[in-house]
């Protein structure tokens, strides 16, 4: 996996944020939504697997970016809405 910073967000989290600009004023513009906390994929691999008691390895790929497609990181802005579920509560 490559090692690509990214925030994960909680479905529950994305929808509560949809429903929350529909029903509020027209924002004119765009709304940026966020997990609260940044991990590289291939940490979050890591995590994953460990919850779930998988003894499955990840190797970091340090030549490959998000899907060995996009180089970079795939980070919201400074002044996005950060959602409150943290990822490990998800895998509770």
């Amino acid at each position: 996996m490559p090692a690509t910073p990214i925030q994960p967000i909680a479905s529950k989290d994305v929808a509560s944020a949809v429903a929350e600009v529909a029903a509020g004023a027209p924002l004119n513009g765009i709304r940026n939504n966020a997990g609260p906390e940044i991990f590289s994929l291939d940490e979050l691999g890591r995590i994953t697997l460990s919850r779930k008691s998988d003894n499955g390895t990840v190797v970091t790929d340090p030549t490959a970016g998000m899907f060995a497609v996009v180089k970079g990181d795939v980070l919201t802005d400074k002044d996005a809405h950060l959602a409150p579920t943290r990822y490990t509560d998800w895998l509770s």
